[in-house]
């Protein structure tokens, strides 16, 4: 018979799973001055820090 989960172990991951919506995957294409090639700068950022991100060079 499986053991039941314990209440304190939802509420844990419903508080983890709450506060990892927060963070994004930004992906900046970058432009190489050398070769004028793209290469791709990818980060995980919180959502209120996506515009800072993206303006940095």
């Amino acid at each position: 018979m499986a053991k039941a989960a314990s209440k304190n172990a939802k509420v844990k991951d419903l508080k983890a799973s709450a506060e990892a919506k927060n963070w994004t995957k930004v992906i900046k294409a970058v432009r190489s001055p050398k070769t004028g090639a793209y290469t791709f700068k990818e980060n995980i950022v919180h959502k209120d820090k996506v515009n800072e991100f993206l303006k940095e060079k």
